[in-house]
């Protein structure tokens, strides 16, 4: 067995969104690397035979960035984008299986966001923003480019490209609103088309609506508002007419509580199929009859039919089952999943089960040591069943303990550690494993994969009960004597980052602490992040809610600092608009004005998410070197160059990059975005 090192956790390649044809002979997925290098992230699009009798192969040949793979209702053609010609600039291309040429399809000159082929074969339905107008070059000339916010905002806007002309036509429907997303009937009859009043992702998912377009003769219909951070449209046939359906938050709470929402079109009759579940549904996969349903299901996953009257239940998967898709006929699904020891790849079969693994990604990590990691059940101090993980140092057993402990608490809140392979460029619970430590990998309250209930309890009361359930997952793993009570660390990302903020604030039984683009105040993030209202429903508060003391107060690890003794590595990227970089300046400040030893990173060009290939192993590398430090103390000398409080790494230009535009699409869950 070889060991494990931050090039191979990083320099791998991974799957993403498969795309079925829809004869179900043959599949296309992105082949992306894990991190970046350039200034561009260069993927592939790869084909598979879905019988297995030809071997994969590249469907194109280009440097570029290739994404978002659709079929033709014929099987022939696929349609993706590609910024080939213009890096940056994605365009529609087509390639055709006949004779394997690729056509570039459109010259849109601020690029392609998203498209659709429709079952027309002459007609497909595109996303893109509108081009430059002589008044906006003649300003970019001059120079004369103040944002006034609110005007002038770009917004996608649908749009037809006719592939008998190469015409971009834009019809003049939903006024200035702006085009989130886009799916037509079965049958070939109408788009449902959901669109926000702004781009803005604060106010943009709270002002959802959806409409009906007809391609063939232009007239819209507005079928009225949707609720909240709607997505992943879906039609169906039911006795009484077409419905539609998505996903959306349950309300009131903005927060958590993902359900599905079935629309009539006929009666406009909504109901809720999901309510009082115990799984979170996490897609829906339109068929031309009953859709399909993944639900985040414990540390599992379950696929379900939704039927007219019930939801039946179709097979259980271990771990994850994400970017989904079927065949019309849905005898036939593809998604990526693996298993606790290796990383998620395009399986395939029906969705009965069970699912073949037609692809293999990373062949390196074959050979590579990795700790064993098992399930863990137990109650919350009030009598809750809470479910996690346990990763064991690598080559050991649970009874050779006990171990330094690192818990590693998960983002969202509203995400979920389910029983996969956890191998991530943040600091993940092998990466740790590799160095001698034993992991915890709780689910407290708040998460997904337990229900409506469970996932709202935290809704203006984020530290609280889930601090709890975290403990009692670390007091049980001492009592079975598997950790060390005087080595013990904790760390996370974005909510979990959050979190590990908390507990120093609140105990010194931690050792060490990474804090990574961590909340250190949720009125600061209600007020600046770019989800705003969904902040301020954990934090239970803003800051212009009266003169205070506030809700949001109690629940900001920034009230606690002066309580704060463990040690803290603070990382964050330089351009977060998720949880911007305001926040980890707040807390470097506090920590060395009660002189707590700590070292703060900022990560230029970064994001809520390290992209780069130097970031990512700069992480790795780092974390893993300051629980050696803190945790290990007789076994490590402390790491040159670290020194109380450390200076950030950045240039002062990258400091007031947390004050950028507010951009983005809502997305709390999985490890490419664990916010």
């Amino acid at each position: 067995m070889t060991g494990l090192s931050a090039e191979l956790v990083v320099d791998g390649r991974e799957p993403r969104t498969p795309a079925l044809t829809p004869n179900g002979r043959l599949l296309c997925y992105v082949l992306a690397p894990t991190s970046r290098t350039g200034d561009h992230l260069d993927t592939e699009l790869w084909l598979v035979h879905t019988d297995g009798a030809v071997e994969s192969r590249r469907a194109t040949a280009d440097t570029a960035t290739e994404s978002l793979p659709r079929w033709s209702a014929d099987s022939e053609t696929l349609f993706f984008l590609s910024d080939s010609a213009d890096r940056g600039t994605p365009q529609l291309h087509g390639l055709t299986l006949a004779d394997g040429t690729t056509t570039t399809l459109t010259g849109w000159s601020v690029g392609v966001i998203d498209h659709l082929p429709l079952i027309d074969p002459n007609l497909i339905a595109l996303l893109a923003e509108d081009e430059p107008t002589e008044q906006d070059a003649r300003r970019a000339r001059d120079r004369d480019d103040a944002i006034v916010v609110g005007e002038g905002e770009q917004r996608a806007r649908l749009r037809l490209l006719d592939l008998r002309t190469g015409r971009v036509a834009t019809p003049q429907v939903f006024g200035d609103r702006h085009v989130v997303e886009m799916r037509q009937r079965p049958d070939g009859g109408p788009l449902a088309v959901l669109t926000w009043a702004s781009a803005d992702n604060d106010c943009g998912p709270r002002t959802g609506r959806l409409h009906l377009f007809d391609p063939g003769t232009g007239d819209a219909e507005d079928l009225g508002p949707v609720e909240v951070d709607a997505r992943s449209l879906t039609w169906w046939p039911g006795e009484d007419g077409w419905h539609l359906g998505y996903l959306a938050l349950t309300p009131p709470v903005l927060q958590a509580g993902t359900a599905v929402f079935d629309l009539a079109v006929r009666s406009r009759v909504l109901r809720n199929r999901t309510a009082g579940l115990s799984m979170c549904p996490t897609a829906l996969c339109q068929t031309d009859a009953a859709p399909l349903v993944v639900f985040a299901d414990g540390l599992n996953t379950t696929v379900a039919r939704l039927e007219r009257t019930e939801l039946t239940n179709l097979s259980h998967h271990p771990g994850r089952l994400d970017n989904p898709t079927t065949t019309p006929a849905g005898d036939t699904i593809a998604a990526l999943t693996g298993t606790r020891y290796h990383t998620p790849n395009v399986h395939i079969g029906p969705p009965t089960g069970p699912l073949r693994r037609v692809t293999n990604t990373r062949p390196e990590l074959d050979g590579i040591a990795l700790g064993t990691q098992q399930p863990l059940a137990y109650r919350a101090a009030d009598g809750l069943d809470l479910d996690g993980l346990l990763v064991l140092p690598v080559g050991r057993t649970a009874s050779e303990g006990p171990f330094p402990l690192v818990t590693i608490v998960h983002g969202g809140p509203y995400d979920r550690y389910a029983d996969r392979c956890q191998l991530f460029w943040f600091p993940s619970a092998q990466w740790l494993a590799a160095a001698g430590y034993a992991v915890l990998l709780p689910n407290p309250r708040g998460g997904q994969g337990h229900g409506h209930q469970f996932a709202a309890s935290v809704a203006g009361q984020v530290g609280r009960q889930e601090w709890t359930d975290i403990l009692t997952g670390i007091d049980l793993l001492i009592a079975e004597g598997i950790a060390d009570p005087d080595r013990l660390g904790i760390a996370g990302w974005s909510h979990g980052g959050f979190m590990s903020a908390w507990a120093v604030g609140q105990t010194d039984r931690f050792r060490a602490a990474v804090v990574g683009a961590g909340i250190v105040d949720w009125g600061m993030l209600a007020a600046t992040g770019e989800n705003g209202q969904f902040e301020a429903a954990l934090g239970g508060s803003t800051g212009w809610s009266g003169i205070g003391p506030h809700p949001h107060d109690a629940v900001s690890p920034i009230s606690f600092a002066s309580h704060i003794r463990t040690p803290v590595l603070i990382a964050h990227g330089a351009a977060d608009t998720n949880v911007p970089l305001g926040q980890a300046v707040y807390l470097h400040r506090a920590l060395r004005h009660f002189d707590v030893e700590h070292e703060f990173v900022i990560y230029p060009r970064e994001g809520h998410s390290i992209r780069e290939r130097n970031h990512q192993l700069d992480l790795l590398r780092r974390t893993r070197a300051w629980f050696d430090r803190w945790l290990r103390p007789e076994e490590t000398t402390p790491p040159s160059g670290h020194t109380s409080p450390a200076v950030p790494t950045s240039s002062p230009a990258d400091l007031p990059a947390y004050e950028t535009s507010l951009r983005g699409r809502v997305g709390r869950a999985g490890p490419v975005s664990p916010r």
